[in-house]
């Protein structure tokens, strides 16, 4: 792994990765459900620029779903980063249900600020 921690700002629905130093690398921007289940909704990654191709994303992708599975909550990746880091690791991120993932698209449409 790289010389950066995760940092989960549930108040600001951000994951952050951040250096030793205090910058921040990049982040996950997500809300919590609680209907029809529990769930981390993951909707739009960031990575600095520089640096990028770093495992800053795939670092912050497998520390959602392994805080989600501590909470005992699912998620329901409605960012397309996430989406295709789940397909690629599917032993470490289990598919959200068709249910849940229709509640998440309805709570972001009535919250397009979450974006």
């Amino acid at each position: 792994m790289s010389d950066f921690e995760i940092r989960d700002d549930r108040t600001a629905g951000r994951l952050e990765a951040l250096h030793a130093d205090g910058e921040l690398l990049g982040h996950i921007a997500y809300f919590t459900l609680d209907t029809p289940e529990p769930a981390l909704v993951p909707v739009h990654t960031v990575v600095e620029p520089a640096h990028e191709g770093k495992g800053v994303a795939g670092s912050l992708a497998g520390r959602l779903y392994e805080i989600a599975a501590e909470e005992g909550r699912k998620v329901a990746p409605l960012c397309p980063y996430v989406v295709s880091w789940a397909a690629r690791h599917p032993d470490q991120a289990p598919p959200a249900s068709p249910e849940l993932l229709r509640a998440a698209k309805a709570w972001l449409k009535e919250h397009p600020e979450a974006r």
